[in-house]
């Protein structure tokens, strides 16, 4: 009897404790926001504990009592002096309502982006709508903010048909009959409405449950991450995450298991699919499901000031091939391989990353590096630790601006790899993102969950901007070259290093609020040497010759407001 008052004494305390809370999320993606979060960390004014690695964060997080209208750095409170939020909220019950987001977005020639959510890869103009509502009654909270979205769609130069390339259609097809990745999303404009930033979670601090279509981010990379970013809208699945550090005696802990669901669509890699020697290239892909298990989970050792240690995993299937084993994330990196070289029906990603920074020297570090279905056992990865591997590499540095109070200089400086060591590694589709088993490959609604910039890329960035609060003012510069693993798999013998698909650009970008107002404002300018890998070779002319280049603008513009 003792025993069972014990139990309602604690449930009773656990109750209260959330209904004193409360724990909306920061979207993936927020404008301003994470960044600025992030930042303070480095400058020693937020928690040391928070490892920004698995997204996206609660307002248990933070000491600020609104999380979208965070204290400046420690002076007085930035925007409403009041710091509360708008709407209804007492002890046991509190509805309040969620910031206001519209984003539109100009592409001159051909798409260009990622970590965009909703958006999808278009010419031309599109927008996303995005409001709604928070409530929370004892332990459950209902977070509802739908996202409307408008694309223009434009028709665009796309992956050239000249009869002289009919040869790299089938090989293009080839490729990505194996991935869900359309070029263009149909031939007709996108009104959508989706359920974006929303869930349904049980919340028993520091352990939270529930239902949610919120999108994720697992890792320490900012341009990108290798097994979950924003770069897809969200998907539905249910999840288990701590909505804080929770510490322990051996340091603290952050984690997420999830279960969704994935869906692609029914385009094909080009908008209309050719037809090569009077027979169709495009092999349609299943109408099924996708489940995907998933986890990611770190550790920040006590010993170690502003280090943390991390693992992500995850694994889809097919609805039809589901097994028992199937239903569960692993972080095991082996998988049987059988005699003839058939792994398994599923897809899977492991990923290892560290995150250290140091407030003493306002920098900080990242690495992640990851395995795309990894081998059978120790020894192959012994003999062969390059293959299907991939890797993020970057760090930030934050500099006194001319000794102005609470002014900076940001740099920041990130690597992803995705393109594969050999091309024999290439033709057994050890390529990221890409599966013959899982053929929409590792996408949901036809664009990748991990790194934006796809299969087979590789992205150099730099970013140089001033600092003050949550207002910025920078310079970015990138280089990105398009799926080298399909320029490998395609062009070989001849290994025609003409062909390298590569961008160039940058351009400028700036952030800031008033009042409760909130302003971003980006526009690049990108040239495409040998746009879509190609090259029209004149027989009788000059080997070296310039291939097919394209200009773009990219341009976006935020507004928010908060309230």
């Amino acid at each position: 009897m003792i025993k069972l008052l014990r139990c309602w004494l604690v449930l009773i305390q656990i109750t209260f404790i959330t209904q004193s809370l409360f724990g909306q999320s920061l979207p993936v993606g927020s404008p301003m926001l994470e960044d600025y979060y992030r930042r303070s960390q480095l400058l020693g004014f937020q928690d040391s504990l928070i490892s920004h690695t698995i997204r996206p964060l609660t307002a248990s997080f933070f000491e600020d009592k609104n999380i979208f209208k965070p204290r400046r750095f420690n002076e007085e409170p930035f925007g409403d002096t009041s710091n509360n939020y708008f709407g209804y909220y007492e002890k046991d019950f509190s509805i309040i309502a969620l910031p206001i987001n519209y984003e539109l977005r100009f592409n001159s020639k051909h798409p260009y982006g990622w970590n965009d959510g909703a958006m999808i890869p278009a010419a031309g103009w599109q927008s996303v709508f995005s409001a709604g509502f928070y409530l929370k009654t004892g332990p459950l909270s209902v977070q509802f903010k739908p996202e409307f979205l408008f694309a223009e769609n434009r028709e665009f130069t796309g992956f050239p048909q000249a009869e002289g390339e009919v040869l790299f259609w089938n090989l293009y097809y080839d490729y990505y009959n194996k991935v869900d990745l359309p070029e263009r999303f149909g031939t007709g404009r996108h009104w959508d409405l989706l359920l974006g930033q929303s869930n349904i979670k049980i919340d028993l601090d520091p352990i939270s449950f529930g239902i949610s279509n919120e999108n994720l981010w697992w890792g320490p990379g900012m341009r990108n991450s290798l097994l979950m970013s924003n770069t897809a809208r969200g998907f539905k699945h249910f999840t288990i995450n701590t909505t804080k550090p929770v510490k322990t005696r051996f340091g603290s802990f952050e984690a997420q298991v999830i279960a969704g669901r994935l869906e692609g669509t029914e385009y094909g890699p080009m908008e209309p699919n050719p037809v090569y020697f009077g027979n169709p290239i495009y092999l349609a892909k299943p109408k099924d499901w996708r489940y995907l298990a998933g986890l990611a989970f770190t550790w920040q050792p006590k010993w170690i000031n502003g280090l943390f240690l991390g693992l992500t995993s995850t694994k889809q299937t097919y609805s039809k091939d589901l097994t028992f084993g199937d239903y569960f994330p692993t972080i095991y990196p082996f998988q049987k391989i059988n005699s003839d070289g058939y792994i398994s029906k599923n897809d899977r990603y492991h990923s290892a990353f560290f995150r250290w920074f140091w407030p003493k020297e306002n920098a900080e570090i990242y690495f992640e590096y990851g395995l795309a279905n990894p081998r059978g056992n120790l020894r192959d990865f012994a003999l062969n630790p390059d293959k299907s591997r991939a890797y993020v590499f970057g760090l930030q540095k934050l500099l006194p601006f001319f000794s102005r109070k609470n002014e900076f200089l940001q740099i920041g400086l990130e690597v992803t790899q995705l393109q594969q060591t050999s091309a024999q590694t290439v033709r057994s589709a050890g390529a990221w993102y890409v599966n013959e088993h899982v053929r929409h490959g590792y996408t949901h609604r036809g664009e990748a969950l991990g790194a934006g910039i796809g299969p087979g890329s590789n992205l150099q960035s730099l970013s140089i901007s001033w600092v003050k609060g949550l207002s910025k003012i920078g310079l970015q510069l990138e280089r990105y070259a398009h799926n080298n693993d399909y320029y490998y798999y395609t062009f070989e013998p001849s290994l025609d290093w003409r062909r390298h698909w590569v961008d160039l650009g940058g351009g400028l970008f700036g952030q800031s609020y008033y009042k409760n107002f909130g302003l971003n404002l980006s526009v690049n300018a990108y040239h495409s040497f040998n746009y879509k890998w190609y090259l029209q070779q004149d027989p009788a002319g000059p080997y070296v010759v310039n291939g097919h280049d394209a200009f773009t603008i990219h341009a976006q513009l935020g507004l928010n407001y908060r309230f």
